[in-house]
């Protein structure tokens, strides 16, 4: 691996930000560079969220995603944002529930929100939950590195919960959840001209 880029981008409350220091402090964990950045709305939650992770075996010469090779969208206002802005053959796994117009070919839907919900009680691990899919698919940590950074990063206290939610993440993928999400182009004229 030269250099892998994830944008991981959703809503405020879907632990986004905490899912990209994770992933980054594995990454290091396993001697590889990693370089994480942030992009946030003013709101605590719900306004734009966005966690951006570059992990190379070589330096780091530029610290932004200029074409994912793997988008994460957790709200439909993510994929807008973010749909077009990736390599050619990036990998992009939206959520089931939240995204319903898909923009190109071949995303993977994951029931990322609602299995926070079962966890947590709510969609604050959802982050967690599409983190461990987004590793068992990958492979760009091992479980080894990521667990030692859960238990770093997340809060006193949550370490058992947030640990369930990334073994969820596995599982999702593990089971082939993921069932692509195509492109509807009568869709997209309909909503060219003001519908939905």
């Amino acid at each position: 691996m030269s250099r892998y880029e994830l944008r991981l981008a959703g809503d405020g409350g879907q632990g986004l930000v905490l899912a990209g220091l994770i992933l980054a402090e594995a990454a290091l964990n396993e001697g590889k560079n990693a370089l994480m950045t942030q992009s946030y709305g003013a709101q605590a939650r719900g306004g734009p969220s966005r966690s951006e992770v570059i992990i190379s075996d070589g330096e780091i010469d530029y610290p932004k995603v200029l074409s994912a090779n793997l988008l994460l969208a957790l709200s439909q206002d993510a994929l807008d944002r973010h749909g077009r802005n990736v390599a050619k053959d990036a990998l992009i796994l939206v959520d089931a529930s939240e995204v319903e117009r898909a923009m190109v070919e071949g995303m993977m839907r994951f029931p990322f929100v609602e299995t926070s919900r079962k966890i947590m009680g709510s969609e604050v691990g959802a982050g967690m939950v599409a983190l461990g899919t987004v590793v068992q698919l990958t492979g760009i940590v091992s479980h080894r590195s990521l667990f030692a950074a859960i238990r770093h990063r997340v809060p006193s206290g949550t370490e058992e919960m947030n640990r369930r939610a990334v073994q969820a993440g596995f599982k999702l993928a593990q089971q082939g959840g993921g069932a692509a999400l195509h492109s509807q182009p009568a869709l997209a004229s309909r909503g060219q001209k003001g519908g939905r």
